[in-house]
C-alpha cells in the first residue's frame, strides 16, 4: 500500500512542481512515449541478458513483495517457533522413530496440520525437515555443531535466492542514468542533423533529447532505487522466520529447558514484531 501511496506522492510533487514553476508538459508528454520505449526497452533487455528464467520469475516475484510488503506475519513467526517446538518435543519423549512420520511426510502430519499456513509453505517445510530427516536417520546421535552448520548453509542458500531480485532491481537503479544519457544522445545527434531548422524547432528538440535525461534519473532515484530498498527490507523481515526455527532446533538439541528455547527464538526477531515470551508459553500450553 505505502509503495503506492509513495509513487503517487512522487509524481505529483515532481510534476505538479514543475508546472507551478510554469512548466509546460507538452514538451515532456509528447517525448516521453519514445524516450520512455528507449530507456525502458533498453532496461529490459538489459536484465533479459543478465538473467536466466529462474532469476526472471524471481524478479517478478520481487517486484510484487515491493507492494504486498512481508510474507509471514506476526502469528506465523509465532507458529514457526510452536510447531518446530513441538516437534523437537517428540524427539527428546519419544525418540527419532516418534518423529519420523512427521518430518517424512509433513503433509500428513497430525502437528503440521495445526498450522496449515507453515504447512503448505515449503521453504519452512523444508527448513525444519531435512534436519530433523538427518536426526531421524542417524538415531538422533548426530553432533549438534555439525547439524547447526546444515541449517546454517541452507538458510544462507535460501536468503542467496531470496535476495537476487533485490541485487537485480538495483542494478537497473545504477543503470537508468546511464540509460536515460544514452537516449539523451541519441536525441542529441537528431538535432544536430537538423541544426538548420530555426531555433524554436530545434529548442524543442533538444528538450525532448533532455528528457530522456530527466527520465532516467527519475526512474533510477525515484523508483527502481526505493523499490530494491523496500525489497531487502521485506526479505529481512521474511528471512527471521528461518533463523527463529534454526534457533529452537540447536537450543533443543543442547538440552536447553522450553521458556530458554522460545527465548532463544524469540529474542532473534525484530523488536516490533519479538512477541511476549507469555504469549509464546500460552500457545504452546494452549496446543
Amino acid at each position: 500500500m505505502f509503495a503506492g501511496i509513495g509513487i503517487v506522492v512522487l509524481l505529483v510533487m515532481v510534476f505538479g512542481g514543475y508546472t507551478l514553476a510554469g512548466g509546460a508538459m507538452g514538451p515532456i508528454l509528447s517525448a516521453l512515449p519514445l524516450e520512455m520505449m528507449m530507456i525502458g526497452g533498453a532496461a529490459i533487455g538489459a536484465t533479459l541478458i543478465g538473467n536466466s528464467m529462474h532469476e526472471l520469475k524471481l524478479l517478478g516475484g520481487g517486484l510484487g513483495k515491493v507492494f504486498k510488503g512481508p510474507k509471514y506475519t506476526d502469528d506465523d513467526h509465532i507458529d514457526a517457533i510452536a510447531l518446530t517446538s513441538k516437534l523437537m518435543k517428540v524427539l527428546r519423549s519419544d525418540g527419532a522413530v516418534a518423529l519420523e512420520s512427521h518430518v517424512t511426510e509433513p503433509e500428513n502430519s497430525a502437528i503440521f496440520s495445526e498450522y496449515p499456513r507453515l504447512q503448505k509453505d515449503e521453504v519452512v517445510v523444508n527448513l525444519i525437515c531435512d534436519p530433523l530427516t538427518l536426526l531421524v536417520v542417524s538415531s538422533g546421535t548426530l553432533d549438534t555443531h555439525a547439524v547447526e552448520d546444515v541449517i546454517d548453509n541452507a538458510i544462507k542458500t535460501q536468503m542467496h535466492e531470496m535476495d537476487e531480485p533485490s541485487h537485480a532491481i538495483q542494478s537497473l537503479a545504477d543503470a537508468f542514468p546511464a540509460l536515460g544519457i544514452v537516449a539523451a544522445v541519441l536525441g542529441i545527434i537528431k538535432t544536430m542533423g537538423a541544426i538548420d531548422q530555426p531555433p524554436a524547432i530545434l529548442g524543442k528538440m533538444i528538450g525532448g533529447a533532455l528528457v530522456g535525461t530527466f527520465l532516467g534519473v527519475l526512474l533510477a532515484y525515484g523508483f527502481a532505487g526505493p523499490m530494491a530498498s523496500r525489497l531487502k527490507q521485506v526479505n529481512a523481515h521474511d528471512q527471521q522466520i528461518l533463523h527463529s526455527i534454526k534457533q529452537v532446533i540447536v537450543a533443543s538439541l543442547h538440552g536447553y529447558p522450553q521458556p530458554l528455547v522460545l527465548e532463544a527464538a524469540r529474542s532473534g526477531l525484530p523488536p516490533a514484531h519479538r512477541p511476549k515470551l507469555t504469549d509464546l508459553l500460552d500457545t504452546m500450553r494452549g496446543r
